[in-house]
């Protein structure tokens, strides 16, 4: 049996301290593989120098995160767009819209987006959209450029069986589900029941949104089973076939044959 997290921030200063630990504990839960959605321009050397580490463990993912799109989002890009050029990365990431925290910025958030969208489809590369209280005017954005070019992953999706629907619809796209789908207030079990295994890859997005019972410490990629054992309860099948079935559409987006 074997896992990845498609989406772990282990390259944060969280894990500085026991970072090893991390590790150990999570390949003896069967994660093997790591998948790093980078944040912004100055966090791409952290995700870089992980990758380097141990390239057949750690996955390397380039771009601006919507929270980080700030006056000077077009210097970040620039700087990320000469990273995602040397041709390591497996993906366009994490980008998306979040309106959560503030709307100020939210004309240049759709910008970032197009743009980072553009570079995918340039290098044939997936997405991973971060998307938070912006469902609409995310999918007005998808709507525009949606083709055969455009595929990834909508992360950490906590939204309704009418939006996982939308989503599915355009295509090219699976649902990342993470420790959300645990809490008992989130109803996102409920939102899934009906939306095949083909369709889903697991994450963590540690430190961030622990599973339960851990939920409010910090996250990390041992705690994947947990989501496994939620979504093998969903739909009445084994963790390990939730696994063979989850780690296989990681493979199949990320282009990973190994």
């Amino acid at each position: 049996m074997q896992f990845i997290d498609t989406h772990t921030h282990i390259y944060l200063e969280d894990f500085k301290e026991d970072f090893s630990e991390i590790i150990s504990k999570a390949k003896e839960e069967n994660v093997e593989k790591f998948f790093l959605p980078n944040i912004d321009a100055e966090t791409i050397k952290d995700v870089r120098a992980l990758y380097e580490s141990d390239p057949k463990t750690y996955y390397p993912m380039a771009g601006l995160h919507p929270c980080s799109v700030k006056e000077d989002w077009q210097e970040q890009l620039d700087q990320l767009r000469s990273e995602l050029d040397t041709g390591d990365y497996i993906a366009v990431g994490e980008i998306g819209m979040d309106l959560y925290w503030e709307k100020k910025f939210k004309p240049e958030q759709e910008k970032a987006f197009l743009e980072q969208a553009s570079w995918a489809k340039e290098k044939g590369l997936p997405i991973v959209i971060h998307v938070r209280k912006a469902f609409d005017e995310l999918f007005e954005l998808v709507d525009q450029i949606n083709d055969d070019k455009l595929f990834g992953i909508f992360h950490c999706f906590t939204g309704t069986n009418e939006q996982a629907k939308k989503i599915l619809n355009y295509g090219g796209f699976k649902l990342g589900i993470g420790g959300v789908v645990t809490f008992k207030n989130a109803k996102l079990d409920k939102a899934l029941t009906d939306i095949s295994l083909e369709n889903i890859v697991l994450e963590t997005d540690a430190p961030y949104l622990a599973p339960h019972p851990n939920r409010g410490k910090r996250n990390e990629p041992s705690y994947i089973p947990l989501i496994a054992q939620k979504m093998a309860e969903i739909h009445d099948v084994s963790i390990e076939e939730v696994s063979r079935i989850t780690t296989q559409n990681a493979k199949e987006v990320f282009g990973i044959d190994e």
